[in-house]
C-alpha cells in the first residue's frame, strides 16, 4: 500500500466525484469497520489502507478541502497548508474512536474499555478581519460531534429490552490471550470480541444508535473572540468536544482564529504596522498624513526631512492587549517617500533650481550606521 503518489481520495472510498456528505460517510464508515487494524488482523496491509481511507475521509467531508483538491489535486492541499494533521488533535484509532465510540461491539477495541473514558477534543478553525480582531467579536462556528444517544440514554438498548451480561467473558470485558515467544509463554488481556470490552449486550439493539449509544450530531454556537487576538491562538471551550464513554466527560473544543489583516497591513506582536506614501517634496518640507484604522482615521505628523523608510510612531494605537485590559500597543508608519516619475517642464526647472541650491550641509545624515538604520526599520 505504500507508495510516493498520493491516491485520489474518491477512489479510496469508492465513491463518485460527485457524492454527497452522507454517501462519503457511509462509504468511509464501511472500509474503516473492514479495516480497522484491530478487527482486520490477515491483511497486512489493513492499517495502511485505513489511514488512507482516514486522509481521504479528511480531505472529501471538509467543503473546502474538497473544492481545493477538485480545482489543484493534492499539490494545492500542501501549498494551501490543508493537509490533514492525524498528530494535532488524536490518531488514526482516535479518528475511529471519535465516528465508532471505542466500545462499540464488534470487538473493535484494542483494550479494556469498561471504566469511564473522556471523549476526544475537537479543533476548529475560524476567520475573522482586523476589525473583529480589535475590537473583539462573536463568531458562529459549526461542527460535528459525537453525542449520546438520547433515545437508550447511552447504554446501547432499545428501550424496555434487558441487557446481559456477557456470556464469553463473564461481564469481565476482556479475555485472557496466550501468545508463545521464544522465553515462553505471554499472556495478556485484551477486549473481549463479543461485548467489545463492555461486559454487557443489549439483546435488541437501540433503532437510533445500531447499539452503539453514541450518535454523529452537528452542533452550533457562538464564540467569544476576544479583542486583540493574534492570528493563530487558540479558544478553549470545556466539555465542547466529543461525547465520553461509559459516563466519562466530553472532550473540549479548541477554536483556532485565523487573522486576516487585509493589505497593507503587518502585526508585530501588539503593534500595528502599515505604510504611507509620502511625495519627496513633502517629505522634505514636512506635512500630515491620514491612516485608516479600525478605532477611526489616525493622523500622523511627517516632520520636514523624513527619509524614506522613516518609521513614524504613535503610541497606544496598535492592538488591544490580550492580557493587560485596557493597554495598547502602537501604531508604526512606514515612510515610503515616493519621486515623481514624470515631470512637466516647469516642474523640472523647479527642482533643477532647488537642487542647485542645496549644500553639502544639508544632505549630511544623522550619523547613524546603516546597520543602526536596517535594525530601526525592521526591528523598531
Amino acid at each position: 500500500m505504500s507508495s510516493t503518489v498520493p491516491s485520489d481520495p474518491y477512489e479510496v472510498l469508492g465513491v463518485a466525484r460527485d457524492a454527497d456528505e452522507t454517501t462519503i460517510k457511509k462509504a468511509f464508515r464501511k472500509l474503516a469497520r473492514e479495516l480497522h487494524p484491530d478487527v482486520n488482523s490477515h491483511d497486512p496491509d489493513a492499517e495502511e489502507k485505513f489511514k488512507a481511507a482516514a486522509e481521504a475521509y479528511e480531505i472529501l467531508n471538509d467543503a473546502e478541502r474538497r473544492a481545493t483538491y477538485d480545482r489543484y489535486g493534492h499539490e494545492g492541499l500542501r501549498s494551501g497548508g490543508q493537509a490533514p494533521n492525524f498528530d494535532g488533535f488524536g490518531s488514526i484509532s482516535d479518528l475511529f474512536d471519535a465516528f465508532f465510540g471505542g466500545s462499540f461491539g464488534g470487538g473493535f477495541g484494542g483494550g479494556t474499555r469498561t471504566g469511564p473514558r473522556q471523549g476526544e477534543d475537537i479543533a476548529v478553525a475560524v476567520e475573522i478581519d482586523l476589525d473583529q480582531a480589535y475590537r473583539g467579536a462573536k463568531v458562529a462556528v459549526g461542527y460535528e460531534a459525537i453525542d449520546r444517544c438520547e433515545h437508550c440514554k447511552g447504554n446501547g438498548a432499545e428501550p424496555g429490552t434487558p441487557i446481559e451480561t456477557c456470556d464469553k467473558c463473564a461481564g469481565h470485558g476482556v479475555l485472557q490471550a496466550v501468545t508463545r515467544s521464544p522465553f515462553g509463554q505471554v499472556v495478556r488481556q485484551v477486549a473481549c470480541d463479543k461485548c467489545g470490552g463492555d461486559g454487557k449486550i443489549a439483546t435488541q439493539p437501540c433503532e437510533t444508535c445500531d447499539g452503539r449509544g453514541l450518535v454523529v450530531g452537528h452542533r452550533r454556537l457562538e464564540v467569544d473572540v476576544p479583542a486583540g487576538i493574534a492570528d493563530g491562538q487558540r479558544i478553549r471551550l470545556g466539555e465542547r468536544g466529543h461525547a465520553g464513554d461509559h459516563g466519562g466527560p466530553p472532550g473540549d473544543l479548541y477554536v483556532v482564529v485565523q487573522v486576516a489583516l487585509g493589505d497593507g497591513w503587518l502585526r508585530d506582536g501588539d503593534d500595528l504596522v502599515t505604510v504611507a506614501d509620502i511625495p519627496a517634496p513633502l517629505a522634505a518640507l514636512g506635512t500630515t498624513v491620514t491612516i485608516e484604522h479600525p478605532d477611526g482615521d489616525v493622523a500622523i505628523e511627517v516632520p520636514g526631512g523624513t527619509q524614506p523608510g522613516a518609521v513614524l510612531t504613535v503610541k497606544d494605537k496598535g492592538m488591544p492587549m490580550l492580557r493587560r485590559q485596557g493597554r495598547f500597543g502602537d501604531l508604526r508608519v512606514v515612510a515610503n517617500v515616493v519621486i515623481p516619475r514624470r515631470l512637466n517642464a516647469q516642474q523640472r526647472e523647479l527642482l533643477e533650481e532647488l537642487s542647485a541650491s542645496i549644500t553639502p550641509e544639508q544632505l549630511r545624515d544623522d550619523g547613524e550606521s546603516m546597520v543602526g538604520k536596517l535594525r530601526r526599520l525592521f526591528h523598531r
